[in-house]
């Protein structure tokens, strides 16, 4: 049986679903959906490492979905384009409607614990 290949703009879209499937990315991209923050408070938000924060900010750099902008010895990051913002807002929506079966997919459930979030550190009082 002969395969047949897919539209080149399904393989494009694949490809940045697949980009925004990382926790971690998807993570910072909620850290800046406020707004342009410097990789230190994406690194607070997030709970990630600093070089892992820096890592995510370059492939979406790379990818057109962040940009950057130097602040003096800072480095400011933001989301390049609203839409990025939108379609999370739309991910958001759907997943209030279908959530639940995706939590409970078997499928999706053994990718998810292939690549577990790590928790925000707990905040430590004064002593």
């Amino acid at each position: 049986m002969k395969r047949t290949r897919l539209p080149a703009a399904v393989t494009l879209r694949a490809k940045l679903f697949r980009g925004l499937a990382d926790p971690s990315r998807l993570g910072v991209l909620e850290a800046l959906r406020d707004g342009p923050l410097p990789v230190g408070e994406v690194v607070n938000r997030t709970g990630l490492s600093q070089p892992n924060v820096s890592m995510h900010l370059a492939c979406l750099a790379e990818c057109g979905l962040v940009r950057w902008q130097r602040r003096g010895k800072f480095v400011d990051y933001e989301i390049a384009e609203k839409r990025v913002g939108r379609l999370l807002d739309q991910a958001e929506d759907l997943l209030r409607g279908v959530g639940s079966l995706i939590e409970c997919c078997p499928r999706y459930r053994r990718a998810a614990l292939a690549h577990p979030v790590p928790s925000a550190p707990a905040k430590r009082g004064r002593r």
